[in-house]
């Protein structure tokens, strides 16, 4: 029986420090760089979907951003940020869903995406991902979105991993997204190992 992903990346965040896994980043210095990139100001909410125990919820607040959403599909990578925003954590809105299965209440002038969309190998959970963002995002809106790069890992975690190039990711968007910019990035992991990161700009069709 395959395993749900909420129960997989529990025992994950459960198991491991988050200074401890591979996607671990002491500053998302691409992810700023490209929301700076894509117009919004400070007022605009934001989603951050996969967020999992990342510190670009508190580089947003430290800038100023103050409506922001949290989502993850792992209940414990949701209490280990809520813990270190502590009473920071009262401006943040915290939802616990598959993205797959995300139903957005409202809309968002950003998606931000880093390392979710890579997991989805199947064309199905590729769609109901598009069907989301497509109810989530503004008219307007803006959507950053990183994947493994075309020389990026073939699995991480324990599972299997889907790689793009900037043609590839936008073409699983069409209808959706226009690519605005990409860029290539080299993730160095707590061990110093290299990864390949495809960073993508979009806006909404």
């Amino acid at each position: 029986m395959t395993q749900a992903p909420g129960t997989h990346w529990d025992q994950v965040y459960s198991s491991k420090a988050p200074t401890a896994v591979s996607w671990y980043e002491a500053k998302p210095a691409e992810s700023l760089a490209l929301i700076r990139d894509s117009g919004v100001t400070a007022a605009d909410p934001i989603i951050d979907v996969g967020a999992g125990a990342s510190l670009l919820v508190d580089e947003l607040l430290d800038a100023g951003f103050s409506d922001l959403t949290v989502l993850d599909v792992s209940a414990a990578a949701l209490a280990t940020l809520r813990e270190r925003l502590g009473t920071r954590g009262q401006s943040v809105t915290f939802l616990e869903s598959e993205v797959t299965a995300f139903r957005p209440e409202r809309q968002y002038a950003l998606w931000h995406d880093r390392a979710v969309f890579h997991f989805l190998i199947e064309a199905e959970k590729r769609r109901q991902y598009a069907d989301a963002l497509r109810a989530a995002l503004r008219r307007d809106g803006r959507a950053v979105i990183a994947t493994f790069g075309p020389s990026g890992p073939e699995r991480c975690s324990g599972l299997p991993t889907a790689r793009y190039d900037a043609d590839g990711l936008s073409a699983q968007f069409s209808g959706v997204l226009d690519l605005v910019h990409s860029r290539i990035a080299v993730h160095h992991t707590p061990w110093n190992t290299e990864q390949q990161f495809l960073y993508c700009l979009f806006r909404r069709v």
